[in-house]
């Protein structure tokens, strides 16, 4: 089985992994959801939130944009961060599954471009 969670706002990709308001976690066998569950964000704290979700046992992370820190510790536990994302949360891990969804890279360095990250 795989895990896959996406940032989400109101069930849409959220602009800032840090700052989204819940974590969509989606349970996949057979290239298929079959099972969905929606964790409040327990709090942005630096290097906090990519190690509460591989703690869940997630493999994929969804996001609009996300921190630098944040993708480092990701990759130092083997999750696949894809980046770049907008729209609805589910489509996105459908998207992801068939092969379409490709993470565009979209580092948030600083948080004072605003603009980039959208936070």
């Amino acid at each position: 089985m795989m895990k896959i969670a996406v940032a989400s706002d109101n069930g849409k990709v959220s602009g800032h992994f840090g700052h989204c308001e819940a974590f969509m976690i989606y349970d996949v066998e057979d290239n298929k959801i079959v099972n969905s569950e929606k964790v409040a964000n327990p709090g942005h704290r630096p290097g906090f939130l990519p190690n509460f979700l591989a703690d869940r046992g997630v493999n994929v992370i969804i996001s609009g944009g996300m921190g630098g820190g944040a993708v480092a510790i990701f990759n130092e536990r083997n999750v696949e961060v894809v980046i770049g994302a907008d729209g609805d949360a589910e489509t996105n891990v459908h998207a992801y599954l068939n092969g379409s969804l490709e993470s565009t890279g979209s580092v948030c360095h600083e948080h004072q471009h605003i603009d980039e990250c959208g936070v």
